[in-house]
């Protein structure tokens, strides 16, 4: 009992054989692929995302890059 606290995600190969079964049980074998294609269009969604924000943060970079090499140097 201990075990289950201490790796909850530790999942043996009969548990998921039993956890197969209750999903195809739950949702049945014609909503499994539309449910797969659904969470794939997710995935891709985020990673489309992820690519988006990756590629404004580095505009900004280069933005202040460019912004701090025309600045003049500060007379003394």
């Amino acid at each position: 009992m201990k075990a289950l606290f201490i790796y909850p995600l530790a999942i043996q190969g009969w548990e998921w054989i039993i956890l197969l079964v209750l999903v195809l049980l739950l949702f049945g074998g014609k909503k499994i692929p539309e449910l797969m294609k659904g969470v794939g269009k997710g995935v891709k969604s985020f990673k489309e995302g992820m690519k988006e924000v990756e590629k404004d943060v580095d505009d900004i970079r280069k933005d202040i890059e460019t912004s701090d090499d025309k600045k003049e140097p500060e007379a003394k």
